[in-house]
């Protein structure tokens, strides 16, 4: 039931941020980032929750703990990333949302390269 009421917040958000909007256009961004504060909030219990998952899982499989780590920071940053966007969407800012996911994009990218260079030791390891 968790969800009905993030759609709740997020619907009560939405309508607050349009009668904001024409009354005080200055704080239409303050209305939105509050509601969105409010149900990251309301997640974080889950995300925990999803965390305590994948570290059983890894202890069970034995896999590099690094390599977990470097999983959730890329989901964590995919999540932020479009969070950042669709706020600074929200306010108009189409050209820096852009480069917001430009830069998930990359660090993304950095966050992955010690798995792909372990990826290619082990494809080496392998040829002939």
């Amino acid at each position: 039931m968790e969800f009905v009421k993030i759609i709740g917040i997020g619907f009560i958000t939405c309508f607050a941020g349009l009668i904001v909007k024409q009354i005080k256009p200055e704080f239409f961004i303050v209305v939105i980032l509050c509601g969105c504060v409010a149900i990251l909030l309301m997640l974080v219990n889950q995300i925990n929750d999803i965390v305590k998952y994948f570290s059983s899982i890894i202890n069970k499989t034995n896999v590099d703990y690094s390599v977990f780590q470097i999983i959730l920071k890329v989901m964590g940053v995919s999540y932020l990333t479009e969070f950042a966007s669709s706020i600074c969407c929200d306010a108009g800012s189409h050209s820096i949302a852009d480069k917001i996911v430009i830069a998930g994009k990359v660090t993304i990218l950095c966050l992955i390269l010690p798995i792909v260079t372990k990826l290619i030791d082990a494809i080496i390891e392998f040829l002939p």
